[in-house]
């Protein structure tokens, strides 16, 4: 009876053990994840930010040929 209970805590632990390592491993996945995001976040809004600025010139520019007219 002892060997089974030895034998049930085991199989119990060894469990808990890879539940608690696919844990870890997918919250390292996340953390990569998302600070792979973060990253696509900034550069896009640094493309906004050109875009913007580009956006503006040319209205600038466009106000300007207007006025000649």
């Amino acid at each position: 009876m002892d060997k089974n209970i030895g034998e049930q805590l085991n199989k119990a632990y060894e469990a808990y053990r890879q539940a608690c390592m696919d844990r870890d491993h997918a919250v390292k996945e996340l953390q990569q994840k998302t600070e792979s995001y973060m990253q696509q976040i900034r550069e896009q809004q640094e493309k906004i930010e050109l875009q913007n600025s580009i956006i503006a010139k040319l209205k600038s520019q466009l106000a300007a040929v207007n006025a000649n007219r």
